[in-house]
């Protein structure tokens, strides 16, 4: 599945990510934020990653921005601590602060939609406020819940905010009124 977003790509992921994604996600700052990813992020770790059978139901993206090339991932996953399909997402350094975050979030969200997902979660870890900021922009409410999340680069459970979005009750997701969200999707 691919998708445009306003200034976005959003594509599968493929083998030959791995080299962006190790450039991209190289530093302990963004590392620290993921449950899976280790710290030192190595070459192999990310050609593991970029290895891993996805599901058609909860797919993952390279985000692409249009000249500048691969600059994060986004996608969709189960919780392992909650057993709930939840998003995640993740952008190179010098990415950040231009709503690109923001708008990989919301595509995300459609996407969700367009597959028939009538429920998502997400988290971000309390030093982390940036995220909880993009999650309310893609239309999340805080459920109020703060509970430990795992983090591999961590070394263990730190606190994170939870967050929710029921489907079917909003519509919009966050989401401009796209009168024909089809349309965008390959």
């Amino acid at each position: 599945m691919f998708h445009r977003s306003e200034r976005l790509f959003l594509r599968p992921v493929f083998y030959e990510d791995w080299e962006a994604i190790h450039g991209a996600i190289a530093n302990e700052a963004t590392v620290r934020n993921l449950a899976t990813a280790p710290w030192p992020y190595r070459e192999q770790d990310a050609k593991d990653y970029v290895a891993l059978e996805r599901q058609p139901h909860l797919p993952n993206f390279s985000v692409i921005l249009p000249g500048s090339g691969l600059i994060g991932q986004a996608g969709m996953g189960i919780d392992e601590e909650t057993g709930k399909v939840q998003i995640g997402y993740w952008l190179s350094k010098e990415y950040r602060g231009h709503g690109f975050a923001t708008e990989a979030a919301q595509t995300v969200v459609r996407i969700a939609r367009l597959l028939g997902h009538k429920h998502l979660t997400a988290s971000h870890f309390l030093d982390n406020p940036a995220s909880g900021r993009v999650l309310r922009k893609a239309g999340f409410r805080p459920t109020g819940v703060i509970r430990k999340g795992f983090s591999l680069a961590r070394g263990g459970h730190d606190p994170v905010a939870c967050y929710e979005l029921d489907l079917q009750e909003d519509a919009s997701g966050g989401m401009d009124d796209d009168p024909n969200p089809l349309a965008r999707v390959a």
